[in-house]
């Protein structure tokens, strides 16, 4: 796995090799419920299937596998990633999350509050509840372009 000396694909300003590549490359664990789910906002991004499969709680990994994972997540290109906040307990987490992704044309927004639980001193995701503003998503001239260049879209991405 490359590393890369610009921030994380997970929106932290570390760069991916201090942030999230040790978590993706099974050199760490995640310390926190966010943490994980940063991480699997990369490994979705980078379709590293093998590590979200890792990453959910043993009860749902029984009735997933990464062939199917693969498919719901073809064509997707995930672009961003905004944690709202989080909430977290002593083996219990809750992160709420806005997460901007592309397929073909259009752009969309899954808002989610994911559930996490820390087993054997690891965190796993468990299932999420989709917030009613999730789907296609509008990027407006003035918003800071998704594709992650800080510029606003207008200048960037837009075409304009």
């Amino acid at each position: 796995m490359q590393s890369l000396v610009s921030p994380c694909y997970c929106g932290n300003e570390q760069d991916f090799g201090s942030c999230c590549e040790p978590l993706l490359s099974g050199k760490q664990v995640a310390q926190s419920a966010e943490a994980l789910m940063r991480s699997r906002f990369c490994a979705y991004r980078l379709q590293n299937y093998e590590y979200v499969l890792a990453t959910y709680a043993q009860a749902q990994q029984k009735h997933l596998n990464i062939h199917d994972i693969a498919q719901g997540a073809a064509d997707t290109a995930w672009l961003r990633l905004v944690v709202v906040k989080t909430q977290q307990k002593q083996t219990t987490a809750k992160v709420e999350f806005r997460a901007y992704y592309q397929v073909e044309t259009q752009y969309y927004l899954m808002h989610e509050t994911s559930d996490f639980i820390q087993q054997d001193q690891k965190w796993y995701y468990t299932s999420g509840k989709m917030h009613q503003d999730s789907g296609p998503y509008m990027q407006q001239r003035n918003d800071v372009c998704l594709c992650g260049s800080g510029k606003k879209f207008k200048k960037c991405c837009s075409g304009l």
